[in-house]
């Protein structure tokens, strides 16, 4: 909101009068600073909001879920905003072709002059009825031809495809972020692991030097465990670059700064894959690349429609009321009513067009065959990615329960080792591999977690559940 001010200066001789102009004139630019004041202000405070809409109300954090995730990356991700904008421009079409069918109305003016012939009470040019013609008309217009129905399916087609394209980019959206939100947790998991595997390992550097120190063990050991414990804080270096890569991955599509902090929620408890029955019935009810392969079909038969109408003829009906006299006005000098009305009724007929109706005719049925063959390709591909997508997924879940027990295991057999160790019992390089099952154990844990979250999210998209 800007203010608006006038402003007015009357010069008087009188040095009262001058101060007080200077002041009258110094008023507006006063109003207009503090004017400037306060947006200023009051567009620091919204962005200040704005930057902190992601904190609670505590000030922690605010924690993103999958849902939230899925709906802010819906908000900021063009592909998918330009699919949701030729969705909804595709829309239109249908009631756009519609309106073809129906009559259209035009209120027509027209003033017309022509050169006067020598005085002469006709026009020079024989076309035009009288010197000077006034045309102020409703004119009706309608045609009706088989051209206009298939136009009207063509555009219905289309607007089913574009429905479907933009539920394809959706879903697709959906598994990217699934796979980008799940890998951010694996990722922010893996440093912890990376952390604990590099105090482990220098609290095992410790006990060689406690065990050279009196004499019990060799100075190798010490080595090793040295070398060990420098792997292990590169790793941890690594694994600190892919959490924050993975963050930064994340974060494009939820904010409008990906370096904004949050946390990621993740859900109790992975939910189950359905049945196999239960797949592949929503497979074959939503899933959107099947539908815009019929859609596509749709759209080359009424491309056919429209090519054999070419071969019958069109019908038009023209009505139009109003004035068209020497006069703009109802009667005429000599009492002549010059308001009245015309229809005509047309009917083309098409005889020759030196065969391009006829290949126009082939080249839409070719394109429909290509539509065919696609659909079915699409079918068959629709069948095996479910097959497959349902089997990783299956398979990834099974194996979830078998890497919680691989982790307990080298847990287990890491806390032996150490204890042998420290009894003499055990080697230092039983120590280290024990220490690299475990880290190893972890790691496939959370990558076993992200490969069965990400194939299921992939099974989702293609049953339309997700």
């Amino acid at each position: 909101m800007l203010l608006s001010v006038t402003m007015r200066h009357t010069f008087w001789r009188d040095g009262r009068r001058s101060r007080l102009g200077i002041l009258a004139g110094a008023i507006p630019f006063f109003l207009l600073a503090t004017a400037s004041f306060v947006n200023g202000q009051a567009a620091g405070a919204a962005n200040q909001d704005f930057a902190h809409q992601d904190l609670s109300s505590e000030g922690k954090l605010a924690a993103i879920t999958l849902d939230e995730a899925i709906r802010r990356a819906e908000a900021n991700e063009p592909a998918y905003a330009a699919a949701a904008a030729e969705s909804r421009a595709s829309a239109l079409d249908p009631s756009i072709a519609r309106a073809g069918l129906l009559p259209g109305v035009v209120y027509h003016n027209q003033e017309l002059y022509t050169q006067t012939n020598r005085g002469q009470p006709t026009p020079r040019f024989i076309a035009n009825n009288a010197l000077r013609e006034y045309s102020s008309q409703a004119v009706v217009n309608e045609t009706l031809g088989l051209g206009l129905v298939a136009g009207v399916r063509r555009a219905d087609a289309e607007a089913a495809r574009a429905r479907a394209e933009l539920e394809i980019a959706r879903r697709g959206l959906v598994a990217a972020v699934t796979g980008l939100f799940y890998g951010s947790l694996a990722a922010d998991k893996k440093l912890t692991v990376a952390e604990r595997a590099r105090g482990e390992a220098g609290d095992f550097t410790g006990l060689t030097n406690k065990r050279e120190r009196a004499r019990e063990g060799a100075h190798a050991d010490v080595v090793k465990a040295q070398l060990v414990e420098q792997q292990r804080e590169r790793e941890l270096g690594d694994a600190k670059v892919a959490a924050e890569k993975a963050r930064l991955e994340l974060g494009v599509l939820l904010f409008a700064d990906p370096r904004t902090p949050y946390v990621l929620a993740e859900a109790d408890a992975a939910p189950e894959i359905p049945t196999r029955a239960e797949v592949e019935q929503a497979a074959g009810r939503n899933n959107p690349e099947l539908k815009s392969a019929l859609a596509a079909l749709g759209v080359t038969n009424a491309d056919v429609l429209a090519a054999r109408a070419a071969y019958l003829p069109d019908l038009g009906l023209n009505v139009t009321y109003g004035i068209d006299a020497p006069q703009f006005a109802v009667n005429g000098p000599d009492h002549a009513r010059n308001l009245g009305y015309s229809a005509s009724l047309t009917l083309d007929i098409p005889v020759w067009d030196w065969l391009a109706t006829e290949h126009k005719v082939k080249q839409s049925e070719i394109r429909r065959d290509a539509a065919r063959v696609a659909l079915t390709a699409t079918q068959r591909r629709l069948i095996a990615r479910l097959d497959e997508a349902y089997e990783e997924a299956a398979t990834a879940r099974d194996q979830l329960a078998s890497l919680d027990a691989s982790v307990a295991t080298a847990a287990e057999s890491l806390r032996l080792t150490k204890l042998r160790y420290a009894e003499g019992e055990a080697s230092v390089l039983e120590v280290v591999d024990a220490q690299s099952a475990s880290v190893g154990a972890e790691n496939a844990r959370e990558d076993g977690r992200v490969r069965y979250q990400t194939a299921r999210a992939d099974l989702q998209t293609i049953t339309g559940n997700l």
